[in-house]
């Protein structure tokens, strides 16, 4: 297990990703990867480097027991770059995505509690988007996302990235699509992260990273204060490391230049970026770079931990927190065709 070193840090101060499950189940890249009463659900994705349709299998892994099983589900959604949400406490809402034909819009849902899959329909007044892929879908609630990033066609999105809100009736089990009146810059392989805005009374903010030959984030939503009343999953010790590793390197309000289909994960005030791949390089373009955005004061700084091993070069994977630990799953190697089948543990050394 290599550490990485962050440059001009203090003595013994790294990061290194830590193998605890293989599991052949779990080696796919562009899935989805959420976690839903304590267990991850990997949806779909691409098994291979090269794949035309995508996967259909829905996996859950049991990160206490460090299990993974293959939810026998009937019909579930073929899909790859698409984004899912949890929803009320038992459902898994898969949105958008590619098909292996074309890009959709659709919402499928797996009702955890009677291990079926739903398809949900559009409710009267919705305005989807022309399709979805390499998008992003944010949690605000149990009846609302926000989804942002690439619609399908050309139609606009060489020029600016539609911003939509996702009405959901787990009840009627229908969703309904609301175009926003503001745009992004267009953004395809980004991700997502919502954060509070430093100060007494904190405000949340949705920013999206990279997908774009851009090194700004940029806000797609903002709530004021009490607005948003989601409860973030608590992790005081990995927020602990992080706030003692961005202190022994350098910040910078300069972030990672034109990175997509990496992975983000929100701790606390801190989003964690990991991989991906650059648009700014011809050649060895994935990346096994770490990346902290450290809100907490004004204006937010960029913290960069590069690192030596090249085998832990990962695009198109996911990060999930649960019980005060961040974790890696599948996402495709160096040669970004081989799915890796690990699941790591991200461990400070601060």
């Amino acid at each position: 297990m290599a550490v990485a070193v962050p440059p001009g840090g203090a003595g013994g101060s790294g990061w290194a990703w830590r193998p605890v499950v293989r599991d052949a189940l779990l080696a796919r890249a562009f899935h989805s990867c959420t976690e839903l009463r304590g267990r991850f659900y990997l949806v779909g994705g691409l098994l291979a480097g090269g794949a035309k349709e995508p996967s259909s299998d829905t996996v859950a892994f049991d990160p206490a027991g460090g299990q993974a099983v293959k939810v026998e589900a009937r019909g579930g959604p073929k899909r790859s770059h698409h984004d899912a949400a949890p929803v009320g406490g038992r459902w898994l809402c898969v949105v958008g995505g590619w098909d292996g034909s074309r890009r959709v819009a659709a919402v499928a849902a797996l009702d955890a509690e009677l291990g079926v899959w739903e398809a949900w329909t559009a409710a009267p007044g919705n305005c989807p988007p022309a399709g979805l892929s390499s998008h992003t879908c944010t949690r605000l609630s149990d009846r609302e996302l926000r989804v942002a990033g690439r619609e399908g066609g050309t139609r606009t999105q060489r020029r600016y990235g539609s911003i939509y809100t996702l009405k959901l009736d787990p009840s009627a089990r229908t969703y309904c699509y609301k175009e926003e009146g503001c745009h992004t810059a267009s953004r395809s392989g980004h991700c997502a992260a919502l954060l509070q805005t430093p100060g007494p009374h904190p405000a949340h903010q949705l920013l999206l990273f990279g997908g774009c030959n851009s090194a700004e984030p940029e806000v797609a939503g903002h709530w004021s204060y009490g607005k948003i009343k989601e409860e973030p999953p608590v992790a005081p010790r990995l927020m602990e490391q992080l706030a003692r590793l961005v202190s022994s390197g350098q910040g910078s309000r300069q972030g990672p230049w034109g990175l997509r289909h990496h992975s983000c994960s929100a701790v606390g005030p801190f989003a964690v970026l990991f991989g991906g791949e650059t648009l700014t390089r011809s050649r060895d373009t994935i990346c096994n770079d770490l990346y902290i955005y450290d809100t907490r004061k004004s204006p937010s700084l960029w913290f960069h931990f590069p690192c030596a091993d090249r085998g832990l070069k990962r695009v198109g994977h996911r990060t999930c927190l649960w019980n005060d630990q961040l974790y890696l799953v599948g996402g495709f190697g160096e040669d970004g065709k081989t799915a890796s089948p690990q699941v790591c543990i991200l461990d400070l050394f601060v």
